[in-house]
């Protein structure tokens, strides 16, 4: 079984939902305290062993590859300043691992998107995909509880967090049976699902280790010309065929950072750890509660 050494991350979305803040910056920058959220994701990818990111873009993302690159009048001015920590936190950023960078022409959904880096992914090779919008705040780095199930089973494995009921029909849903104590053998999989077609609330929480099997359910799926293509087409496809599917559960906690509130949430949640502004945030946020 071969191992997973890269990651996909698909970023070429226009996150229409942050305008007018996205209008010059991809949303995948926006900060979460005083760090951007596909740092996050980079971050998490890193320290599950993984140095080989493949970033797929799209029109106006260029600030994403300037964030992972040297900055040389940047680090010239801090050294100057004698700022030597500020100048050890960029440099680490471009030391963390090797990044690519591949252009999706049209915006044709994520499936699309994984597709236009498969020439960088070996024939046999498995990957990690990470989408740009889903951080988990776990005591260990989700990616590797999905790392440790695909490494016991051999099989893709799809990261789930469980939504209330009544929202169930804005996600895609996973149903299956328990095989552990957040571990899942799926039997089939819903995108977003009608009023009571499920009773499964374990919906996909962006984060997937896929194989070459599903990979190339990918490359089969049939859609109309301009129709989007999505990695779940994939899954439904592999799932329909008796192959094997593994969903394991996070058991922290998951912000959605493409939705206003989810970021708003993941910024709460993050700066009252962050050293420099944990105490005062924590003493706002109280004075702003007793109003």
């Amino acid at each position: 079984m071969d191992k997973v050494r890269k990651v996909i991350i698909p970023v070429a979305g226009l996150g229409t939902r942050f305008l007018p803040a996205t209008k010059a910056q991809p949303k995948e920058m926006l900060p979460i305290v005083d760090k951007p959220v596909i740092q996050f994701l980079v971050e998490e990818a890193v320290a599950c062993g993984i140095r080989e990111v493949i970033f797929v873009t799209g029109k106006g993302k260029r600030a994403i590859e300037d964030h992972f690159d040297s900055a040389p009048e940047l680090e010239a001015a801090l050294a100057k300043k004698g700022r030597s920590e500020s100048l050890k936190k960029l440099r680490d950023i471009e030391k963390m691992a090797s990044f690519t960078y591949v252009r999706q022409k049209r915006p044709l959904g994520d499936g699309d998107a994984i597709l236009s880096a498969l020439h960088l992914i070996g024939e046999n090779e498995p990957v990690a995909i990470l989408f740009g919008d889903m951080l988990v705040k776990n005591h260990t780095p989700y990616l590797k509880e999905l790392l440790d199930i695909y490494e016991e089973y051999g099989s893709t494995v799809m990261g789930l967090t469980r939504v209330p009921k009544k929202d169930t029909g804005k996600y895609g849903i996973a149903i299956g049976r328990k095989i552990g104590e957040r571990t899942y053998k799926l039997d089939a999989f819903i995108e977003k699902p009608k009023a009571g077609e499920t009773s499964s609330c374990m919906a996909a929480a962006g984060k997937n280790i896929i194989t070459p099997s599903v990979i190339n359910h990918l490359r089969k799926v049939k859609r109309k010309d301009g129709e989007e293509l999505r990695l779940a087409d994939a899954f439904i496809l592999a799932l329909a065929k008796g192959e094997a599917i593994y969903g394991h559960e996070h058991d922290g906690e998951l912000f959605d950072c493409g939705s206003k509130l989810g970021f708003l949430n993941a910024t709460v949640a993050y700066g009252l750890e962050h050293p420099e502004t944990k105490d005062a945030f924590r003493k706002y946020l109280k004075a702003k509660l007793k109003d």
